[in-house]
């Protein structure tokens, strides 16, 4: 069985990604969603959380699992592309940790 996830994976694919982006786009697949730019990059987060739903809900097991992990993939790509290290999100959940889901969606701030 392949072992969990951990922050450094998620580290390693946060460096990988940032060494990537100045890449050849003919080379490199993160290389070409930054020369399309940030609505590519976002879309394409948009795209990857649309197929994690379907997944969810009529997929195997294994397609979902391959879903989240390019849903998680693109969402690092878009967050390096906003220079958000991901360090910030992970630091934010810990933030939230003990907090009433319900609680801490009603103190934030209204846009």
């Amino acid at each position: 069985m392949p072992q969990p996830m951990d922050q450094s994976t998620l580290a390693r694919l946060e460096a990988t990604i940032a060494a990537r982006r100045s890449a050849d786009p003919d080379a490199s697949y993160v290389a070409r969603l930054h020369a399309k730019g940030l609505g590519k990059i976002a879309q394409k987060v948009g795209e990857e959380g649309v197929e994690t739903v379907i997944a969810a809900l009529s997929g195997s097991e294994s397609e979902l699992v391959g879903e989240a992990a390019d849903l998680l993939f693109h969402l690092m790509v878009l967050l390096g592309a906003r220079d958000v290290p991901f360090a910030q999100v992970l630091a934010e959940l810990d933030r939230r940790e003990g907090l009433s889901g319900l609680a801490e969606k009603a103190a934030r701030p209204r846009d």
